[in-house]
């Protein structure tokens, strides 16, 4: 009895523990039960510690331009989300959150850390995409990897009532994934559409009298290109699809296109604020340059692409006084390969023809490949994948490339006819994923003007399958996509050939490759004089103070603030004498731009404007300052054999189709997830040793890699804990325990947390390491020995101290760390200053507001052309 009244007693006691345990228990055992069959296993970071997986073969596929791949596998579980009932998901979230309202952990749980922006990836346009079906659901539970701080993904709260009861993996996962009420609303009446066979057509009229496939072959010979007697030349209209932050390559490539008698119509995506500015200015000067008065947030495999396309053609149509003759779409990673006159005279003599590229394949694997067969919708900014649905009778349904030259008379009778053909077409590809890749092509396939069609875009494109397919888009769409390669010098043979009239090329990015743009652009137009200054330089914008401060991470905010401390002491100490107070400066606010400044192809540091206030006397001015990576890269000879080895860095946003991290300056914190990346000569295999050393000399982890002799690039992210430690790491590579190389790289100590200044509670999680020091389950500190490092207690200590810094404590420990990694390689002044050891902006040569010919526009010349 005695023991029941203390069992009693201690129930009582602990009961609001228990419930809490009981109902995260249930929570955990359903959200098993409902996605274990919705799920598909995504290969990687399961291990804590493994040997990176060789880069996927890809697939040797035949198609140039289509967007096709292999598909995925299937889960076999089949769940139902019926009308008017919680499910029992949402039942368990709710018990959760009334339990736990009234109890909240004392321990503080980092939040999850901004994700960068992939600014620089061409995410919102269609651009030769290629798709590779299954991988979307894969992954898309998993909201932190293995070691991250966010823990399990957590419950949607579904408080929306389907119209029927839905069955099926696809949509149930769609369901379940969705972020908003409105989303999951318009899913579930997709699907109870489509479940009632009221959503697609089922037969679709064809009206083309041919059967297979017209399409003539029209050779390239420059000696008979030449415009036919009496036929006036074609005027283009160029619709520009761009979105980001290039606005110089953008003006680049319109030097390049611009001719009076042409037309030119841009959009740009909604959520590029700051090139939308830029644009809009351009158009100004040029009265045959149109910006959107509408702007659409496009994502890449979208039905929103297809539905930008037709709102512009429309348009175009409508526009008083643009009378043009073809559509031709362009986005900013688009360049001419010939001149202006070789394209007009060759669409005046194929005045009647559409150039539509096609995928060159069995039709029903391109169906396939392509995820015609399923049934999409575009909502959140995400192509769900909601179901199998079939392809309409009676039609022959073709599909490729998303660039394209349309007549003016394909594009009315799109636009404005009241065809079945057409609009059962345009219901159909709504739910399409990547329609405009499939929608003109399956409409011109089966009009009454079906031999007009020319199988050729125009266009080359940089396809290389082996690095394009990783499966990079599964954050925007619920299948797998392909991207082509950027261009280089080496590849510029490939845009001379002759097999097919071509006159475009895509993708090229000056972040990855200016020299192959200059080298195209000579070879059109002739070089620029001698002493042309910026050839070789470029700068992209990569914060405007007119956007704000909500897209930036504390990272980016930590290190622009930290950046300005640094510029004003070089300011301060370049004064003579010393005491000379007209050289010193107090910042006004947050930085006001800051762009990346590449020369040669090289990364060579961010460029800051910050406004400030002479310490002395005088108005404000605004300094432009110049912050250049120091290096941090050793390699050794191994056994006096050459190295192998050519670079080893750090960073994050690594790009596996371009080989490179697109957080260019690496500027990591403490909830970064970092990446290795060795780049080697060819030669012997090797099998080599990574270390990672943290900054208090603690064996965070180390994993073997075995390097193929024909393999160029070796990468792995290890799925260490976080909080990293701040300061600077160290990675090791090693043969045999023998030294091939190390690089140290900053893990930047945050003077901000959610956009507010640190407080000491926030840094005293965020700044000391992990607990014990456990990046990994497996403890590595045994081989503390073998790589010669101290003994971590007063590195330990130190960190200790560090990690209850605040205020100006903390802003001197985050310019020291920072200084180590990072020099001021130059000043200016971006107008009159009190300062006078500071030259001119525009008279230097690295600012971005100095002279840049190349992408400059001016005015109009005397044969209509800006180039």
């Amino acid at each position: 009895m005695v023991a029941s009244a203390r069992v009693q007693k201690l129930v009582r006691r602990y009961k609001l523990a228990i419930a809490t345990a009981l109902a995260i228990l249930l929570l955990q055992g359903l959200v098993v039960w409902s996605f274990s069959g919705l799920e598909e296993e995504e290969p990687g970071e399961k291990g804590r510690q493994r040997k990176p997986r060789p880069p996927d073969p890809g697939e040797g596929s035949r198609d140039r331009d289509s967007s096709a791949g292999r598909r995925g596998n299937a889960g076999r579980r089949h769940g139902r989300w019926k009308g008017r009932v919680d499910s029992p998901g949402v039942l368990v979230a709710k018990v959760v959150r009334a339990v736990t309202g009234k109890h909240r952990f004392s321990r503080r749980v980092p939040p999850a850390p901004p994700r960068e922006p992939l600014s620089r990836q061409n995410l919102s346009t269609g651009g030769g995409g290629e798709v590779l079906p299954g991988a979307g659901v894969a992954g898309a539970f998993q909201q932190g990897d293995t070691g991250s701080v966010e823990g399990a993904p957590q419950p949607t709260e579904n408080g929306f009532t389907p119209k029927c009861e839905i069955t099926g993996k696809d949509a149930l996962s769609a369901l379940a994934r969705a972020s908003t009420k409105q989303c999951q609303q318009e899913i579930a009446n997709v699907v109870c559409l489509h479940q009632a066979g009221s959503l697609m057509p089922k037969v679709v009229p064809r009206h083309c009298q041919l059967s297979g496939k017209v399409s003539p072959m029209i050779q390239w010979d420059e000696s008979r290109v030449q415009l036919p007697p009496g036929r006036p030349s074609v005027r283009i209209a160029y619709m520009l699809v761009v979105h980001g932050r290039a606005i110089r390559q953008l003006k680049r490539l319109l030097k390049a296109v611009y001719h009076e008698r042409h037309f030119f119509y841009i959009h740009v995506d909604k959520r590029s604020n700051y090139l939308h500015r830029e644009v809009v200015a351009l158009a100004q000067h040029y009265a045959n340059v149109r910006v959107t008065p509408w702007r659409m947030g496009t994502i890449w495999g979208g039905a929103s692409l297809l539905k930008m396309y037709l709102r512009s053609m429309q348009d175009l149509l409508e526009a008083p006084g643009w009378t043009w003759d073809f559509f031709i779409n362009l986005s900013a990673t688009d360049y001419p390969t010939r001149t202006n006159d070789e394209l007009v005279t060759f669409l005046s003599k194929y005045h009647d023809k559409n150039f539509l590229k096609s995928h060159g394949r069995d039709n029903s694997r391109f169906i396939k490949k392509q995820g015609l067969d399923r049934l999409f919708h575009e909502c959140d900014s995400h192509m769900w994948r909601l179901g199998e649905r079939q392809i309409p009778e009676g039609i022959v349904v073709d599909g490729g490339s998303d660039w394209f030259a349309l007549t003016r008379s394909f594009v009315e009778y799109v636009v404005y006819t009241d065809d079945p053909l057409v609009a059962q077409l345009r219901q159909f590809y709504t739910y399409t994923l990547l329609p405009a890749e499939s929608f003109f092509h399956t409409v011109l396939e089966n009009s009454p003007t079906c031999n007009t069609l020319v199988d050729n875009n125009l266009r080359v494109t940089n396809w290389n399958r082996k690095l394009g397919c990783k499966c990079q888009y599964k954050h925007i769409v619920d299948w797998c996509g392909c991207s082509p390669n950027d261009f280089k010098p080496q590849d510029f043979l490939r845009l001379q050939q002759l097999s097919r009239p071509t006159f475009f090329a895509r993708k090229f990015e000056s972040t990855v490759n200016q020299e192959v743009l200059e080298i195209l652009d000579s070879h059109l137009y002739g070089s620029y004089p001698p002493n042309t200054p910026a050839l070789k330089a470029y700068w992209e914008n990569a914060h405007d103070i007119a956007d704000g401060l909500g897209g930036l991470s504390d990272v980016i905010l930590t290190a622009y603030t930290a950046f300005s401390r640094l510029g004003l002491r070089h300011a301060a100490a370049m004064a003579s004498p010393p005491t000379n107070q007209l050289c010193r400066f107090e910042p006004k606010g947050f930085p006001s731009s800051v762009h990346l400044y590449f020369y040669d192809d090289r990364f060579q540091g961010y460029l800051l404007t910050q406004t400030v206030q002479p310490m002395a006397s005088g108005p404000e001015e605004a300094l432009e300052m110049w912050l250049m990576p120091r290096g941090a890269l050793k390699l050794t000879e191994h056994n006096g054999q050459a190295n192998r080895l050519q670079n080893l860095e750090v960073g994050t946003e690594w790009d596996p189709k371009e080989r490179l991290f697109r957080n260019f300056g690496g500027l990591l914190g403490p909830l970064d997830e970092p990446v290795a990346m060795q780049r080697w000569a060819r030669g012997p295999n090797l099998t080599a040793t990574v270390v990672w050393i943290d900054p208090a000399f603690v064996v965070a982890t180390s994993y073997d890699i075995t390097v193929d002799s024909e393999a160029e690039v070796t990468q792995y992210k290890p799925p260490l804990s976080r909080p990293l430690r701040p300061g600077a790491w160290t990675v090791r590579l090693l043969q045999f325990w023998e030294p091939l190389g190390e690089t140290r790289f900053l893990v930047l100590p945050l003077t901000f947390n959610r956009k507010l200044p640190l407080r000491k509670d926030d840094g005293s999680w965020l700044h000391a390491g992990p607990p014990h020091n456990e990046y990994m389950e497996q403890s590595f500190q045994g081989l503390s020995g073998i790589l010669n490092l101290p003994r971590p207690e007063q590195a330990e200590e130190a960190s200790r101290r560090h990690s209850g810094l605040t205020g100006p404590a903390l802003e001197d420990w985050t310019d020291s760390t920072l200084g180590s990694f990072w020099s001021v390689a130059g000043l200016c002044a971006t107008g009159p200053s009190v300062c006078p050891n500071l030259e001119p902006c525009s008279q230097t040569s690295w600012s971005s507001l100095s002279p840049d010919p190349k992408s400059e526009l001016g005015p109009v010349k005397a044969d209509g052309r800006l180039r």
